[in-house]
């Protein structure tokens, strides 16, 4: 329906033309310091009239918090957010040829289908204007877990149609084995994603390309898609709730979710299927300290903590956080409407010419990067509150004996095996 998470609880309102758009928030940690201004960069970013290349709608996007909050301060409410459409154009719609049409893969016939009515005006409940209300969320989310646990989440256009920031090569033809791919994973930040603006690709000559295939869709009345690649930096290990709700498949959920996705796919993605095992494989190492601060929900262990030489798993293994970064890609269609005649049927099954009316994005990648990134917090707040109830029930009970010695397990070989099945006895069962 619409509402997203278990612990941490979002659900969005609001259609592509009425009077507000935004959503209320249940499960937010109380205390922490929140203003308009920790969630506003991000609806700025995502608003419309950005540039050329995108609708001209011009609204500001101004978030106001309704409830939750107290002289600045969380109380553990929920927290209710508020944006005005200011810019709403209706009349757009009326009185026109699209009146009679379902716009071709658009959601126009699919809700009414479903719900035996639908918003006369833009796509409704299906625009973009819904995704607002998972932004300001998101922004709130990533508060709390870059202050808690350290943890950036940075997303970037890396293709447009056939404009590539890391073509795919017979050498690699996943990212993930890209050196350089990997490297900027490892350093980019959302300032040096918006210096490239409009399209959001960290790179100045591919960027050009990207927005130039844009402008030309635009001037053709087209329109064009794209993918948005983000990674998740200092997540903690232990995050994911196998079976079904693996963080990989929370992931893809909430992704696919944003309206005009098409793909998904974390780590190696389809070109990891290319290469063999032992190529593909992770190898585990020490990891380097971890400062307090960033030590993740599992920090009380006492074992010592490894990370991955290679990262083609995307930093998730059995659909459980390793501790290495996430990284996943989320591929957008060519936006619906486009203002071309199109030969297409009337809702009353008669074959007609449509040219829709009204202002739109002739690609909407450049402006999902910040609902990217929203998504993608809203999953991992909700799977580390999760796993933090879990550990926070489990040291109530006395302590477990240490059931794997890693110094003897690793060189003890059977000795060692035969000694944790004897520790275990009558501890978990075995």
């Amino acid at each position: 329906m619409s509402t997203f998470g278990q612990y941490f609880r979002v659900t969005t309102y609001g259609e592509s033309h009425c009077l507000s758009v935004g959503c209320i928030i249940d499960g937010c940690p109380p205390g922490m310091e929140l203003t308009e201004a920790d969630i506003q960069p991000q609806m700025t970013r995502r608003r419309p009239g950005q540039s050329a290349i995108t609708t001209p709608r011009d609204e500001k996007d101004r978030v106001e918090i309704q409830s939750g909050t107290e002289f600045g301060v969380t109380l553990g409410t929920p927290i209710g957010l508020r944006v005005m459409n200011e810019n709403q154009r209706p009349k757009d719609y009326g009185g026109s040829t699209m009146d009679l049409y379902p716009r071709p893969s658009h959601a126009d016939w699919t809700y009414l289908e479903k719900y035996g009515v639908k918003a006369s005006s833009g796509g409704g409940r299906s625009s973009a204007r819904e995704t607002i209300g998972r932004v300001a969320a998101g922004a709130i989310a990533e508060k709390y877990l870059r202050i808690a646990h350290g943890v950036e989440i940075v997303a970037f256009t890396a293709s447009i149609g056939n404009e590539f920031l890391f073509p795919p090569t017979t050498t690699h033809p996943s990212a993930s084995t890209n050196p350089e791919f990997l490297k900027m994973l490892d350093t980019i930040t959302r300032d040096t994603v918006d210096g490239f603006q409009p399209v959001r690709c960290p790179n100045e000559e591919a960027s050009t390309r990207m927005e130039n295939l844009i402008a030309d869709f635009r001037d053709r009345k087209d329109s064009i898609g794209g993918t948005v690649t983000c990674v998740i930096r200092n997540v903690p290990s232990g995050l994911g709730e196998p079976c079904f709700d693996k963080l990989e498949a929370m992931l893809a959920h909430s992704m696919l979710s944003i309206p005009a996705t098409k793909a998904f796919e974390i780590g190696s993605g389809f070109g990891g299927c290319q290469v063999p095992g032992s190529v593909h494989n992770d190898p585990f190492i020490k990891a380097p300290a971890v400062p307090p601060s960033q030590s993740g929900v599992a920090s009380t262990s006492s074992r010592p903590r490894l990370t991955t030489k290679t990262n083609n798993s995307g930093g998730i293994q059995g659909g459980i956080t390793n501790g290495a970064p996430i990284y996943f890609s989320v591929g957008f269609k060519p936006p619906a409407t486009i203002g071309q005649a199109q030969q297409t049927a009337t809702y009353d099954e008669n074959d007609g010419v449509l040219e829709a009316k009204g202002r739109h994005d002739p690609c909407v990648v450049p402006r999902a990067v910040p609902i990217v990134e929203a998504m993608a917090a809203l999953v991992i707040m909700d799977s580390l509150l999760a796993q933090q109830a879990r550990q926070s029930a489990r040291s109530l009970l006395p302590p477990l004996k240490q059931t794997l010695p890693a110094s003897e397990t690793v060189v003890g070989g059977e000795k060692a095996v035969e000694k944790a099945r004897e520790n275990n006895k009558g501890v978990n069962g075995v």
